[in-house]
């Protein structure tokens, strides 16, 4: 009996250290995605994609594997978490500004700390917050790459219809939301080309397989095409299993 207790005891520690690894990972999945209608006179375009920080210090292993490897960087939302201080939010931005120019846009807990220092910081770092708004690239041959962001959807922030309103008809359009559930709202009529989202955590534990939320994928949709991230960090326990944290390098090409 003895013996059991201990063996069970062993393989539960076994198990805690396992999801304490999986929690902490650097994880960075590279995806190349080519669109008929991606403006062939930007060549490809990449994107530093990352979600979901909350109580994370962002890894310089991260920084020096991407570095050269983005032109620009997305924070899908949930920078931060009630009780995590702002200095180590200020060190996150630096370091993701070491990668590109930086667009953020609002996740759930963002919201739950003192949101307005949050921006405040933002704006003293240089960070573009896409809330209901877009930003639209040009190459020299006049073709047009927008970047559109949502509000959280959780609050009824979200107004997609002002960011489609300030992208404009032309253009490629990404469009970053923090819940992928933005994909509800759109129409074929947008043409929305991809959205990157985050929020789920991939489930963050799976039992035996099972979890309230998928793991983090690359989702084909009749309306677009979704990318979901288990994100960078944790909220509640700092432990994962069966979705690892990660975040994303995405090039984008005409083909």
């Amino acid at each position: 009996m003895v013996y059991v207790v201990m063996v069970v005891l062993l393989l539960g520690v076994c198990l805690f250290l396992y999801m304490l690894k999986e929690a902490y990972k650097n994880n960075i999945e590279y995806h190349e995605m080519k669109f008929s209608n991606f403006p062939s006179s930007f060549g490809s375009v990449s994107i530093f994609f990352i979600s979901d920080v909350h109580k994370r210090k962002i890894s310089d292993e991260i920084i020096h594997e991407v570095s050269g490897k983005a032109d620009i960087v997305i924070i899908g939302g949930d920078l931060v978490e009630k009780g995590v201080s702002f200095e180590r939010v200020k060190d996150n931005i630096r370091k993701l500004k070491k990668l590109g120019p930086v667009y953020f846009v609002w996740g759930n807990n963002d919201y739950e700390t003192d949101f307005r220092k949050l921006d405040a910081i933002l704006l003293e770092e240089g960070v573009k917050v896409l809330a209901n708004t877009a930003v639209t690239f040009e190459s020299k041959d006049g073709d047009k790459l927008c970047l559109l962001g949502v509000d959280a959807l959780n609050q009824d922030r979200d107004r997609l219809d002002l960011a489609l309103l300030d992208a404009g008809d032309e253009g490629f359009k990404i469009l970053a939301s923090h819940f992928p559930e933005i994909t509800e709202k759109i129409y074929r009529e947008h043409n929305i080309n991809l959205v990157l989202s985050g929020h789920t955590h991939g489930g963050q534990i799976h039992i035996l397989g099972y979890s309230p939320y998928e793991k983090g994928k690359v989702k084909k949709l009749d309306n677009t095409t979704l990318l979901i991230s288990n994100g960078y960090g944790t909220t509640g326990v700092p432990l994962r299993l069966g979705a690892p944290a990660q975040c994303h390098v995405i090039t984008l090409k005409n083909g």
